[in-house]
């Protein structure tokens, strides 16, 4: 499968990163709504799965098929973002401007293409109106309210369960980005990348673009959430979750234990042998 060592992936990460710290705002925008609307179709993918087959794990199997498109095509994904810009920072390569400017452009990308594609499936979910829907539409309302008013009942213990939740998704969605590089091979690359996407969708973790489609398309078939509920009790705290374990858990944590050291300057040789 052409295995990468885990040095060379640092490298690459850090390369990865300046790359998309420095890419155009059209860039930023076309490829982050992509990824947001490859993320809605692996969303109703999965449901549609999970509902047939009345296996819940079935739809996390299936999952990871959005996410695999998007690192092969090499769309942006801000929550992986989250764990590469950063180092670029870090290694001198871009600056924090670019870093945030990246991720802002990014997240209305992602925005854009996430909600055309829930405006999309509703008509078709609907008939253009004449239809109640079906099993995957009521999901979807019920999943919606449980994602907002769900953790709002729960007061400030929602906001730190919605936080802690997604904290748990990206330490996996941005290890399912890594994993990618850790092959040459394109099958290498899905296969590696495969497992941490089951792990996080499996366990019903927050995830800030999935969540971009899931809850307007629960608002547009009528769930009764205000936009003041999503963004407040879901969409701020998940992204900063998710931004806080990528950049901690998987970027930073890689960086520091897997960043070569520089050979010892003339002045330290010397000052060992005299020791």
């Amino acid at each position: 499968m052409g295995y990468v060592k885990p040095e060379m992936v640092l490298e690459n990460m850090i390369q990865a990163g300046r790359t998309k710290a420095n890419l155009a705002v059209k860039d930023l925008l076309i490829r982050g709504a992509l990824s947001g609307a490859l993320l809605g179709f692996s969303t109703t993918l999965a449901f549609t799965a999970e509902l047939q087959s009345k296996m819940g794990f079935m739809g996390a199997l299936l999952f990871p098929a959005g996410f695999v498109i998007i690192i092969l095509l090499g769309l942006e994904l801000v929550t992986g973002n989250f764990a590469l810009i950063p180092l670029a920072v870090m290694e001198k390569k871009t600056n924090a401007v670019n870093m945030f400017s990246s991720w802002f452009w990014v997240i209305i990308g992602h925005l854009l293409g996430s909600i055309l594609y829930a405006f999309l499936y509703v008509i078709t979910a609907t008939k253009l109106g004449h239809s109640a829907g079906n099993e995957v539409t009521a999901k979807l309302i019920t999943l919606s309210e449980a994602k907002t008013i769900g953790y709002q009942v729960l007061g400030f213990d929602g906001m730190v369960l919605v936080f802690v939740k997604a904290m748990l998704c990206n330490w996996m969605v941005t290890l399912g980005a890594i994993m990618a590089m850790t092959s040459q091979s394109t099958l290498g690359k899905i296969a590696a990348m495969w497992l941490p996407i089951i792990i996080f969708f499996a366990q019903g973790f927050e995830h800030a673009v999935v969540n971009m489609f899931v809850i307007p398309a629960g608002m547009m078939l009528g769930a009764d959430i205000t936009v003041a509920e999503w963004w407040i009790w879901n969409q701020i705290p998940v992204i900063i979750g998710n931004l806080v374990s990528g950049f901690l858990f998987t970027g930073l944590a890689l960086y520091v234990t897997l960043k070569k050291k520089g050979p010892k300057s003339v002045v330290q040789m010397s000052k060992s042998k005299a020791l």
